[in-house]
């Protein structure tokens, strides 16, 4: 079984995207897990995935509002192919009103 985390960098400003909202998601869109990014724009599930999809959603648009910053992402989703023999998934998000990119990290 595998484990999953996420980081999220504010790429406008330089800082971990604390106080984000993350949810995990099954593949037909089940919440399996919902948190919020600490101070360093981490958050780690402690539930454990076996082969499959699932998707990561991104509540960026809320957050955005907090901030008082004008964005085009209401939410950024993610879905990803969990390989289960894989002991974890670290899966960062780098955002900034207008573009994100995301990678698998260690």
């Amino acid at each position: 079984m595998t484990t999953c985390s996420t980081h999220v960098l504010d790429a406008v400003v330089g800082r971990p995207a604390a106080g984000l909202d993350v949810t995990l998601l099954a593949a037909d869109g089940v919440v399996l897990e919902a948190g919020r990014t600490d101070a360093d724009g981490r958050l780690s599930w402690t539930t454990t995935l076996a082969t499959g999809t699932y998707g990561l959603r991104f509540a960026t648009g809320d957050w955005f509002a907090a901030a008082e910053v004008a964005t085009v992402h209401a939410a950024v989703h993610l879905e990803v192919l969990v390989d289960g023999t894989q002991p974890h998934y670290h899966l960062a998000l780098l955002l900034s009103p207008f573009a994100y990119t995301t990678y698998r990290g260690s």
